[in-house]
């Protein structure tokens, strides 16, 4: 027994010494525990908007910005009563100036301030809604129809203000923060922010600029409200309502880098904010865009545009498309597509590279080459004597002249139209004799197209931009349209396609293009762009050689030899394709016209710069001769020779 006794005494003493220490632990980190609990029990919230990071060009000037504009915003916390508001509408009625209420907000603010209009409905209307006869919301509007305009009179000119201000305190969810006021005077502002009105603040919202004009305008994309079908993403990755996105192409593809971090603010106990932290920047987006290049390709379009009216058949060629590049990063360094008006403004149609595509006609022969060789259907340095082909019911095809003796070599050069459908031709198995049938089938399409998607054209070219569409793949299998593939008069791509397809040709593989060049936090590089290979081109290294050595050919002595200087060494391929347009816009086309087409690079043995030049609806045939402007040739020497000088 005194055994256990002692036991219980000193489990006891052991007990209490765990507690005292645990007592002095509480009470030497008191303060600690009281910031904790401050913590849990405060309640902060955030400023309404941050400034976003900024957009750059590759040599850091600055293409969109944030401006600030002095804004008055109200926070609805706990705890605010109507009447309270009511106060706080009079108090900002007092010091800013505001639009008056418009009648439906005065007939609201009534009710407001007179018991919610509860005398203007009588005994047996009340009696009426009990019986469910009628509702509330047939109540609201007798009240409404009964508020006369000598009572809405009795309002003085600041009551008046107040009741819009009141209107916009009571916008939306209750919860969110709400605009009072715009841009403000710095006296209104200031005596604003010290009057310390419950649930006032007055903060900078952050609004983009754009020191360059309209110049990127639509590649660089846009910023508003969050819209209400992304409602739910938005809030699950920590984005409040009222925040402001990106909503396209760039702005919508860096969203996440872009956004900022908005201000804090701390709750008092009279409903006033206090600032507890500044709200952040976010990071800036560096493009690999050149903004001078990019200037200057504008200005050269226009130029050339402008130029045509001196030629005939030029009345359908209102715009043409630019892009230039780094072929072994797929970097872009200017995209540009410039449409001239009827009124003779110009507009920004930059975006239709990546979402509307053309027939390119012979500027495809690259890629198209590429199946004679693989499938054994050419040889290397073997002549031919140009000439035409007859298909049963189908019109004769040929070159656009008669070319006379070509290899494969000169076949590219001077582009061979009847070289192309020999290999077509042999593709099906079929020697060819005149009016024969082929018998084509998807399959042999498909050949033509796996080959063309692995230079890039008929497939995404992965560029980071939202919204990226493919060119039109042509349904119909028959003879004559295998043949018309073959040379870049059947399936339509894109702009960027082109570019994608040219860069393969100069590289030997399929780059992902993109606009960004880096992510940086301040100084501090937190992303970098680095060439994505999405698949080597399907074909030996030989036979890619051999293509190159033709499409020198085209520029030194060939169908491209006009396009760019000779002193420049580059490659490249030129294409007129048929096209049409619809002059009355009725939505139905009625002009055939002609597109042309350049894509190349230089200098040949060490590609450094990419060029593709579209002109849609150069020239037509209503003329009353079959003259055509050049005017693709014209943009792509001003183009290299600017690049040749500058860079």
């Amino acid at each position: 027994m005194k055994k256990r006794k002692i036991f219980y005494y000193i489990l006891f003493l052991f007990l209490f010494g765990i507690l005292g220490i645990r007592l002095i632990m509480i009470y030497s980190n008191h303060n600690e525990y009281q910031e904790k609990l401050i913590e849990k029990t405060q309640i902060y919230v955030s400023g309404s908007s941050a400034p976003r990071g900024r957009i750059l060009d590759t040599n850091g000037k600055i293409l969109v910005d944030n401006i600030g504009v002095k804004t008055i915003y109200y926070n609805k916390v706990s705890g605010i009563t109507v009447s309270d508001e009511v106060d706080i509408a009079l108090n900002l009625a007092s010091i800013l100036t505001i639009n008056v209420g418009s009648d439906e907000e005065l007939k609201e603010y009534w009710l407001v301030k007179n018991n919610n209009g509860k005398n203007l409905i009588t005994e047996e209307e009340y009696e009426l809604l009990e019986e469910r006869k009628i509702n509330s919301d047939d109540i609201k509007s007798l009240k409404l129809q009964r508020i006369t305009d000598d009572m809405l009179n009795e309002f003085s000119e600041e009551e008046k203000k107040a009741a819009h201000i009141y209107s916009l305190m009571n916008e939306g969810y209750s919860y969110t923060k709400k605009v009072i006021l715009k841009d403000v005077s710095e006296e209104e502002y200031a005596k604003v922010i010290e009057a310390s009105i419950p649930g006032i603040t007055g903060e900078l919202s952050w609004e983009r600029v754009y020191p360059y004009g309209d110049t990127l305008r639509s590649i660089l994309g846009s910023i508003g409200a969050i819209p209400e079908e992304k409602k739910d993403d938005y809030l699950n990755n920590g984005y409040e309502l009222t925040d402001i996105v990106g909503l396209s192409y760039l702005e919508l593809e860096y969203e996440e880098y872009l956004q900022g971090t908005k201000a804090k603010y701390l709750v008092n106990n009279d409903n006033t904010l206090t600032k507890i932290s500044e709200e952040e920047r976010g990071n800036d987006l560096v493009l690999s865009i050149d903004i001078d290049l990019q200037m200057k390709v504008e200005e050269i379009i226009k130029d050339k545009i402008v130029l045509g009216d001196k030629y005939p058949n030029t009345d359908y060629y209102k715009d043409s498309y630019a892009l230039v590049s780094d072929p072994n990063t797929g970097s872009i360094l200017a995209i540009a597509g410039i449409r001239r008006n009827d009124d003779d403004t110009w507009s920004d149609i930059s975006l239709n590279t990546i979402n509307k595509s053309f027939t390119i006609g012979s500027a495809v022969k690259g890629a198209t080459i590429a199946v004679g060789y693989k499938y054994g259907l050419i040889e290397m340095d073997k002549y031919i004597t140009d000439s035409c082909v007859k298909l049963y019911l189908v019109p004769e095809k040929c070159s656009f002249k008669s070319l006379g003796r070509i290899n494969d070599l000169t076949a590219l050069a001077y582009s061979s139209n009847y070289f192309q459908y020999l290999i077509a031709i042999g593709l099906t198995g079929n020697t060819y004799t005149r009016n024969m049938q082929l018998n084509a089938t998807n399959e042999h399409f498909q050949i033509y197209r796996n080959m063309l998607a692995s230079f890039g054209l008929g497939v995404k070219t992965g560029i980071d931009l939202p919204g990226e569409q493919t060119g039109i793949i042509g349904l119909t299998v028959a003879d004559d349209l295998l043949l018309n593939l073959a040379i870049g008069q059947y399936d339509t791509y894109t702009p960027v396609e082109v570019l994608q397809y040219i860069n393969t040709l100069a590289t030997g593989n399929r780059i992902a293009l993109s606009l960004m060049k880096e992510i940086k936090d301040g100084e501090d590089v937190i992303l970098s762009n680095e060439a994505n290979v999405l698949n080597e081109v399907d074909l030996s290294d030989e036979y890619l050689n051999r293509i190159r050595e033709g499409l020198k050919l085209v520029l030194s002595e060939g169908t491209g030899k006009i396009y760019v200087d000779r002193t420049l060494s580059a490659a490249g391929k030129t294409g007129t394709s048929e096209s049409f347009y619809d002059s009355n816009l009725d939505g139905l086309v009625d002009v055939a016209t002609i597109t042309s087409t350049f894509a190349g690079y230089f200098p040949a043995d060490d590609p450094k710069y990419s060029v593709v030049v579209i002109t849609p609806n150069i020239s037509h045939n209503n003329g009353s001769n079959d003259t055509m402007y050049y005017g693709a040739s014209k943009i792509t020497k001003d183009i290299t020779n600017y690049i040749a000088e500058n860079y």
